[in-house]
């Protein structure tokens, strides 16, 4: 063989051994320093604007960071899987980040159910997950790859029965809940303190997804309750509110982040002007943190950011500062997320407990005139 063909020859061993490498791996050449996040949560169907809003400010701090250097040679990717707000699709999606697209970190679940659906996959795989609204009590609990930046249901519900009886002077509560895991966890909690401090006349249920609600607030009617918290997502409870207006209820409405969206606005108008709602984000902030965030996601998108957008912006960020304090690799970060104490949020301070819970304040906010307006 000449020097030219066995030149030739070990070229295309070299090439051959590549396209081997890539095949097996997924990976070129030039993808070895790019850290892959995976984001799992509804980008379709009911609950969309919760994934949606989550996965666009997630991009806008991981597009900070890569234009920024300040992970040095690293350059972060996001790869999103949409879940449709389907426990089983939540399920798949976290097994093909993770085995598939060979993820380091997952931003994710949104929903609680998807989070619960994740849990065990995420813990088996050892990979870190960080949940910006994944509220069900105990979520994290016995799980060192599970964490959340956003408060629990718990916390939200207490808080908000302690705002309605200390400073709006309620006393008379009905509860109307959905029968999914947040519903019911935000039902326990509330309903728990708000018979501790006053009485709790009724107490209803409705399905994801349900129009009619009626035959429930007539039953709620009936029992001259003074306050209706709702314990449930922003469609529904826009409509439920629009619905008791028909009925020609007086009561307060409350309810937790769940309703915190402007489609809450939209679809129910006049019917929920006065409602208040625990959340973890106010837009109007005047902090510098808040507004250069606020004006990032309006450059870039065309309306304000909401809660679920700011939480999923701290939840990336958290996720590029334990990588800058501990390192790139899957358990590195895991530490990093482990060890987070007074993060400097847009959302607040956060730090992140022994069981991976979030500790910081909580917000509520009035629906005044058409938006979202800071009551505490």
């Amino acid at each position: 063989m000449t020097s030219r063909k066995r030149k030739w020859g070990i070229g295309a061993v070299v090439l051959l051994g590549l396209a081997l490498l890539m095949a097996v791996t997924g990976c070129t050449p030039e993808d070895e320093n790019v850290l892959k996040i995976g984001m799992v949560g509804p980008l379709s169907g009911e609950a969309a604007a919760y994934g949606v809003n989550i996965l666009r400010a997630a991009e806008i701090a991981v597009e900070e960071a890569n234009a920024s250097g300040e992970l040095g040679d690293i350059t972060l990717k996001i790869i999103s899987e949409d879940t449709e707000g389907d426990w089983s699709k939540a399920a798949n999606a976290f097994t093909k980040l993770i085995d598939v697209d060979k993820v380091s970190v997952i931003i994710g679940g949104v929903l609680s159910s998807e989070s619960e659906a994740g849990s065990t996959i995420v813990k088996d795989a050892k990979i870190p997950t960080i949940s910006p609204s994944s509220t069900a009590v105990d979520l994290t609990k016995d799980n060192p790859y599970l964490f959340r930046n956003c408060l629990s249901d718990e916390v939200q519900a207490v808080q908000m029965a302690e705002f309605a009886v200390e400073e709006l002077g309620l006393g008379k509560f009905a509860v109307l809940y959905t029968t999914n895991d947040y519903g019911k966890s935000l039902r326990d909690a509330f309903e728990n303190k708000a018979e501790e401090l006053a009485e709790v006349v009724a107490v209803e249920a409705f399905a994801d997804k349900d129009n009619d609600f009626k035959p429930q607030l007539t039953a709620i009617k009936e029992k001259n309750p003074d306050c209706l918290y709702i314990a449930g997502y922003y469609t529904e409870a826009a409509k439920i509110a629009q619905q008791a207006k028909d009925l020609g209820m007086d009561v307060q409405i409350l309810g937790a982040d769940g309703l915190c969206n402007a489609v809450l606005l939209e679809i129910g108008g006049e019917a929920v002007e006065g409602t208040y709602a625990t959340s973890g984000f106010y837009p109007d902030d005047p902090s510098p943190a808040v507004q250069n965030f606020v004006k990032a996601y309006q450059d870039k998108h065309g309306e304000e950011p909401d809660m679920f957008a700011a939480q999923g912006y701290d939840a990336a960020r958290i996720v590029i500062e334990a990588i800058k304090s501990k390192g790139s690799t899957s358990e590195e970060i895991r530490e990093g997320l482990a060890a987070t104490k007074d993060f400097p949020g847009i959302t607040g301070k956060t730090s992140i407990d022994e069981e991976g819970d979030t500790i910081k304040d909580v917000l509520i906010l009035k629906v005044e005139d058409g938006k979202f307006a800071r009551a505490r």
